[in-house]
């Protein structure tokens, strides 16, 4: 436009085209400055100061010529750019006022027409940057927006990725407890048993060591499968009830305990992972009464209730204070009732410990049938533990 502005200044062949030319070629340097000085763009007392030094030139400029009046539009996008929102709005107004100003003096006299041309452009300036600012705010929250949901993205799959590590490794710590440690105490007192005998009983330190064998290739089989986190080897084809029928019989056989297996109510259908509960509940209370106990019988009972089933390992042994229970330490151990509660919880269960020293201890788990893997909340307690048989009678203590 200031080029177009020179250009019909010297095709009228005017009085004052080189005072045109020179304010023209003045302003040019002026704004030229602008862009060139990255303190206007940086701070709005610089850009004022430019603007003021501009619109100086712009006034000088359009004092010569009434060409200069189309300057103005490009001046009402600086300084609304530039300058503050009121800033750029009182900047504006009086560029547009000088603009009419000077063209009505330019024509010799004012009309509408002289007028509407400025002022329609100084509006449109204004809703055009005013809008884009508005739009320019609106993308930044969003984009803000976006970064404050990826960043939250991020903690939560850090959260859940963390909350998935502490679960498979607390699953890891009741598998390893429930198996292949109670599996390497089973095999250290068959050792220790076919020590005694020898070497005045050789066939009965081979029968131990038979049976150890036997419990450590068990075991391995057990360490495979729930590394894979499949279905325990004790019920690869055959029922809940068989495999622990053939626990009891497998303790009684290894150790000196007469362990013996009953069922009550009515056999159905349990989910996977509520049998796999049932058993490691099993084996960790019959390691603790092989282990601790001293007993000489023991029995367990799966009782199919109306609203779900319960397990109960009983035993005649010397029995211990469950208010008193020792720490669980790496070296002596102690994690067996913590291990068994937790494995209860998860699945929505209870389980109960009654004991005390000479009489025995009763330990019994309860689930309710629809028990799944992800079931964390509180189930009303099922039965207490049953210590004594099916029938109601009071076992030996």
């Amino acid at each position: 436009m200031l080029a177009l502005a020179l250009v019909r200044a010297s095709a009228e062949h005017a009085p004052d085209t080189g005072a045109v030319t020179g304010a023209g070629a003045a302003l040019a340097g002026v704004y030229a400055v602008g862009p060139l000085t990255p303190a206007v763009s940086a701070s709005r007392r610089a850009a004022a100061c430019w603007l003021a030094a501009l619109g100086a030139v712009w006034l000088l400029l359009l004092a010569l010529t009434p060409d200069g009046v189309w300057l103005a539009f490009p001046l009402y996008f600086l300084q609304l750019h530039l300058l503050s929102r009121r800033g750029g709005l009182l900047a504006v107004a009086a560029t547009a006022v000088a603009a009419i100003t000077a063209f009505a003096a330019h024509r010799g006299e004012f009309s509408p027409a002289v007028a509407i041309g400025p002022a329609l452009g100084a509006a449109v300036a204004v809703a055009v940057v005013w809008g884009y600012q508005a739009l320019y705010r609106e993308s930044e929250r969003r984009r803000r927006l976006i970064e404050e949901l990826t960043v939250t993205r991020a903690d939560l799959a850090a959260a859940q990725h963390t909350a998935g590590v502490l679960a498979e490794r607390e699953r890891l710590a009741r598998e390893i407890h429930d198996t292949l440690a109670q599996g390497l105490s089973s095999i250290q007192l068959l050792l220790r048993a076919a020590e005694r005998a020898l070497p005045g009983r050789p066939e009965a330190a081979g029968a131990h060591v038979v049976q150890a064998r036997r419990a450590a290739v068990d075991n391995l089989a057990e360490a495979r499968r729930f590394v894979a986190a499949l279905t325990p080897p004790a019920l690869d084809g055959t029922t809940l009830a068989g495999a622990l029928e053939r626990l009891c019989a497998t303790t009684g056989a290894q150790h000196r305990v007469a362990v013996t297996f009953r069922r009550t109510g009515t056999p159905r259908a349990l989910p996977t992972a509520l049998e796999v509960a049932l058993l490691r509940v099993a084996q960790s209370a019959l390691s603790n009464t092989v282990r601790h106990s001293g007993a000489a019988t023991g029995e367990v009972t799966l009782a199919h209730l109306e609203d779900g089933v319960r397990l109960d390992v009983v035993d005649d042994g010397a029995g211990f204070d469950p208010g008193r229970l020792p720490a669980p330490d790496p070296a002596a151990g102690g994690f067996g009732i913590a291990a068994m509660r937790a494995r209860a919880r998860s699945l929505g269960g209870t389980l109960a410990v009654e004991s005390s020293p000479g009489r025995g201890t009763a330990v019994s788990a309860w689930f309710p049938s629809d028990a799944r893997e992800d079931a964390r909340e509180q189930r009303p307690a099922g039965p207490g533990p049953r210590r004594g048989a099916p029938d109601g009678n009071e076992a030996h203590r």
